[in-house]
């Protein structure tokens, strides 16, 4: 049980003098941003918004609060998906807005690494990559306002994890605020350590619950010398991941994305988003859209290869039946647009109105199997529901949602989120998958947790929480 405590106007004075004017925010205006989390699901309280400017201003105001047992909920760009980063209803505690420490301490092009503040935005990692030469890849659709703090304590997945991993494997070391305010310095660049228990893996994918995340090594690549993007119509969902396996093979293993789309999906892009136009003449149920990148072996040689390997892939790919129809970008700009479809399609589900989000992991030769057999189960449950699963299908992670069926008022179908959960979740562990693939455990599916895993894996979670955090004071409510 959590043994926080609200917070006396002397505690609240003591962490205002450590941060100063810019770093507090006490209005319920100013605050009000940072207590909603973005699919407006929760809505929480808490007595101010604390916005340290570095490490040691961070660590002052956890000890502070580790003295006087007050809350801490660390926040990075609040662009979660499952309610992790807003404080509890019940408030009592603060908001550690991380969004001031912003700043690129270190960029190494020789060591293919930059160290950077957790309040960098991920689209400024991106940036500063690219203007040295090199590639940082993790990219999702939030990328223009979630900070990179958040993207290590979700353990953030997004289009590039087929190819590169998931933030935990993007990150070589960490700088960490304890819960008792002391400061753990593991910001080492070093590809091999071998020097006992891996302590950053602790921190990522611990939503705050652990400490505080406020800076990190991470992995820089070469920047790719040609990229080829196509979208491609599958006209039987079976065939779909034997198009991955081809593609893969043909091309060398160069494929760095490859995202199913449904019909439903690309209909409702173009319903809700009148500048955006069919991709393709005719229409299949399903879509793929693959990305192929090469290094620098020089560009014409580089481009002109990859061209050709696409095209010699999709001609086997017509000639054995699989593919349908398919559109080569023949410019930046025009593979943009291709992207922009899968960019846009969440949104285009929430301008159709309610839906229920499923984001699950199975193996991936399961993909096909585990997205009809959740369609049956769901359609059995309720008559005209609308199924949209889509994602990043390399990696075997489906986002399975579901729409409102016409006619029915969104607060009925949200109401029928949980029987939708068990449906789908146990799928997926019947399969030997994950009911959270990337978005985490939050508040949305902490009680999913506590269903699906080992007495055992709980006990030792719950073991580490308490030897870390004794006093609860680390993002309560969240995961355990």
């Amino acid at each position: 049980m959590s043994k926080v405590r609200a917070p006396a106007d002397d505690a609240l004075a003591r962490i205002h003098d450590v941060v100063g004017a810019k770093g507090w925010i006490i209005d319920d205006a100013g605050m009000a941003p940072y207590v909603v989390d973005s699919r407006e699901l929760y809505h929480g309280n808490c007595a101010a918004v604390v916005r340290p400017a570095s490490r040691e201003e961070v660590m002052g105001v956890i000890r502070l609060c580790a003295e006087a047992r007050i809350s801490v909920v660390p926040q990075g760009g609040n662009t979660g998906l499952v309610g992790g980063s807003v404080p509890p209803a019940e408030g009592g505690g603060i908001v550690l807005s991380l969004g001031r420490m912003n700043r690129i301490r270190d960029l190494d092009a020789l060591n293919n690494t930059m160290t950077v503040e957790a309040g960098c935005i991920l689209a400024d990692l991106q940036t500063a990559a690219e203007d040295a030469g090199r590639l940082f890849p993790l990219s999702l659709g939030a990328e223009g306002s979630c900070m990179i703090g958040g993207n290590l304590s979700t353990n953030a997945g997004g289009v590039g994890v087929l190819r590169y991993g998931n933030a935990r494997d993007l990150a070589l070391g960490l700088e960490v605020v304890l819960p008792d305010g002391q400061l753990w310095d593991g910001l080492r660049g070093l590809r091999k350590d071998n020097t006992g228990y891996d302590l950053k893996h602790l921190f990522i994918g611990a939503e705050g619950t652990l400490g505080v995340i406020t800076a990190a090594v991470l992995k820089l690549f070469p920047r790719p010398g040609a990229q080829e993007t196509a979208l491609v119509a599958v006209p039987r969902l079976g065939d779909v991941m034997g198009l991955l396996a081809d593609a893969r093979d043909a091309s060398g293993d160069a494929v760095t994305a490859f995202e199913l789309m449904p019909a439903i999906g690309i209909d409702l892009v173009l319903k809700h988003f009148p500048d955006m136009t069919a991709p393709m003449s005719g229409k299949t149920q399903w879509y793929v859209l693959i990305e192929l990148s090469a290094g620098k072996i020089g560009a014409s040689e580089s481009e002109g290869a990859l061209r050709l390997c696409l095209e010699g892939f999709l001609e086997k790919a017509f000639a054995a039946g699989t593919v349908s129809d398919a559109v080569i970008a023949a410019s930046q700009a025009q593979a943009s647009e291709l992207w922009r479809f899968r960019e846009i399609l969440p949104e285009s589900q929430t301008r159709e109105g309610g839906s229920i989000k499923h984001d699950v992991s199975v193996p991936v030769s399961a993909i096909a199997d585990f997205i009809t057999q959740a369609s049956q189960r769901v359609a059995v449950e309720m008559e005209g529901v609308r199924i949209f699963p889509f994602g990043h299908i390399g990696d075997g992670n489906i986002h399975f949602n579901l729409s409102q069926p016409p006619g029915m008022e969104k607060s009925d179908f949200l109401g029928h989120w949980r029987q939708f959960n068990r449906l789908v979740h146990d799928l997926a562990m019947e399969m030997g998958g994950s009911f959270s693939a990337e978005h985490g455990i939050g508040q949305l599916k902490r009680d999913e947790l506590t269903h699906y895993r080992s007495g055992i894996e709980l006990d030792l979670m719950r073991r580490i929480k308490q030897m870390l955090d004794p006093d609860g004071i680390m993002n309560p409510g969240k995961l355990l």
